[in-house]
């Protein structure tokens, strides 16, 4: 009996002792400013001799990047047309290689990037779409100080910590970085392409709360390791609505990149229409067209092109797509959204209205 009370003490002045020291340890890191850091996973800055510590600090995440990103701009006659920031995304033995948005690129030829280091340089353009909203630019590789880290947004989650880094309002602003939270992802946003006033394209894109403004097109989105998600390509403006941005996800960026880098076209496919939305009042008057009024989504043919895939299949002038592959067609913007997700010389059905009568037919792209 004695010697069960014996080691009942000594096992209970055993766990005793083991707490107090292990109390004295943590109380000995959370004092000791190194260890304080590390258990923290703080960032430890000294001003005016003092020691501040910046909980989740992206500073090490912005060096991963920071000299990779460029001020892009466009020339005309010597004076700068457009301005807009690119990143350098690989290199070979020759050359390095920058993306940017295609918007940021007009009409001109005559592009030079701005480096980390200020240095101003001549970049040629190897290849741009104005529906990918891409380009592809290249210096020489002596001036290439860092290369950035490419990821891909499906591995991040909304609400995880993204950052951008840019030249916002243009060249004074260059390098700024901005903060915030992955808000969405898979978002389609209608857009207008090229020289058009409709929107009559869909991009699928990452929303963020991080702030862009005009001159961080093209620019990165980075995730907290200061890896490239994707590229920031535009924002809702409005005096309604603030911080809803949006970027091209790198992977899908990434998919088209050797074509643009070999100065190819994107071949999209073509129906071989020009249609009108159907709420297009004034655009079906001046065709002559109209639509019942029971027919609220859906886009109207106005002419069919010789010699297309449309102009072979049972579809004519008036006709009114409502399904691309059972796939209902709102308007011109989703009938493209639907349509480039194939390629030349695929076939199509197409679901469409004539005269009351809902029919189908098959055309084959070209």
């Amino acid at each position: 009996m004695k010697n069960n009370k014996k080691r009942i003490t000594k096992e209970f002045f055993l766990i005793l002792f083991s707490f107090i020291c292990g109390s004295v340890f943590i109380l000995f890191l959370l004092i000791f400013p190194p260890f304080k850091n590390i258990l923290l996973s703080n960032e430890c800055i000294i001003k005016n001799k003092s020691q501040i510590y910046e909980k989740s600090s992206l500073k090490n995440s912005i060096e991963k990047i920071y000299d990779a990103v460029v001020v892009v701009q466009e020339y005309n006659s010597g004076t700068i047309e457009n301005s807009g920031t690119g990143f350098i995304y690989k290199t070979d033995e020759k050359y390095g290689y920058i993306l940017t948005n295609e918007h940021v690129l007009t009409s001109s030829n005559e592009i030079k990037v701005v480096l980390s280091n200020d240095k101003e340089i001549v970049a040629k353009i190897l290849g741009k779409d104005e529906y990918l909203d891409l380009a592809v630019l290249r210096i020489e590789k002596k001036y290439v100080k860092q290369v950035a880290t490419l990821s891909t947004s499906e591995k991040s989650n909304i609400g995880d910590t993204v950052f951008t880094v840019g030249s916002p309002i243009g060249y004074n602003y260059r390098g700024s970085v901005t903060s915030g939270v992955l808000s969405g992802k898979d978002r389609l946003v209608s857009i207008s392409v090229g020289n058009s006033n409709d929107l009559d394209w869909i991009m699928k894109v990452l929303q963020i709360d991080a702030s862009i403004n005009p001159g961080n097109s093209g620019g990165p989105l980075l995730n907290v390791n200061g890896e490239v998600i994707g590229i920031c390509s535009l924002k809702l403006v409005d005096d309604n609505i603030e911080g809803m941005g949006f970027a091209i996800p790198i992977e899908y960026a990434m998919s088209h990149v050797d074509l643009l880098e070999q100065g190819k076209k994107v071949n999209w496919p073509v129906l071989g229409i020009e249609m009108i939305n159907v709420d297009d009042s004034a655009k079906l008057a001046r065709y002559n067209l109209t639509v019942p009024k029971e027919i609220t989504e859906g886009i109207v043919i106005y002419n069919i092109k010789e010699g297309t895939g449309a102009a072979k299949s049972s579809l004519k002038k008036g006709d009114v797509i409502l399904k691309i592959n059972n796939i209902v067609v709102k308007d011109i913007a989703t009938l493209k959204y639907e349509l480039y997700k194939y390629k030349t010389n695929d076939k199509i059905e197409i679901t469409f209205k004539r005269n009351g009568k809902e029919k189908k037919t098959k055309v084959l792209l070209s």
